[in-house]
């Protein structure tokens, strides 16, 4: 972002949009090391009041688990089952026609089992590398229950994005993040 990213603008104002991302993710869970010394402490814990409040109220997953009456995740396992080496087990989260300001930045997933294990992809169509990280782990147990449904373990979580920005505002602060990291194969 720093060394590609081109000035540019969004609803909420100025941003450094960078070259589309595709990365993997191994593990992630709410316990994990980096998010704990490097997250923000006041999101990670409004999402945990968030997390409590969906679970009590039955809201886990809602766009996967309903969409226009679709329970699109039970549709995937259903499709993994009968056809294990399909390409075809994506799922759309938004609704053709809608309302454009409804559209939301995770647009689609995609399933396929490779080497016994279940490999998911989450597309986002734009987001907030600084404010976004925590949509990864609400993705990585969406992963972990399809897998668990069908029976097999989890492989890697695939994230793209296609606009990735930070919001001008935000700069100084990613700055600070980035510093406080150590260099990569430094030991």
């Amino acid at each position: 972002m720093w060394s590609a990213g081109v000035a540019g603008m969004e609803d909420a104002g100025p941003i450094i949009e960078g070259p589309p991302l595709l990365f993997e993710i191994d593990s992630l869970s709410w316990e994990d090391p980096i998010l704990r010394e490097h997250g923000d402490r006041a999101r990670l814990a409004r999402r945990a009041r968030e997390r409590a409040r969906d679970a009590a109220a039955g809201r886990h997953l809602p766009r996967p688990r309903d969409l226009d009456g679709a329970d699109q995740l039970r549709w995937v396992v259903g499709l993994l089952r009968a056809r294990p080496w399909t390409t075809s087990a994506w799922i759309s989260l938004t609704l053709p026609g809608g309302d454009a300001a409804a559209v939301p930045c995770l647009t689609a997933l995609s399933f396929r089992i490779r080497g016994y294990r279940l490999i998911m992809t989450g597309m986002f169509r734009s987001q907030d590398v600084f404010r976004g990280y925590l949509a990864y782990i609400p993705l990585r147990e969406v992963q972990l229950h399809v897998a668990e449904e069908l029976g097999l373990p989890a492989g890697p979580l695939r994230i793209f994005v296609d606009v990735p920005h930070v919001r001008v505002g935000d700069a100084e602060r990613v700055a600070a993040v980035l510093a406080a990291m150590p260099e990569p194969n430094a030991a």
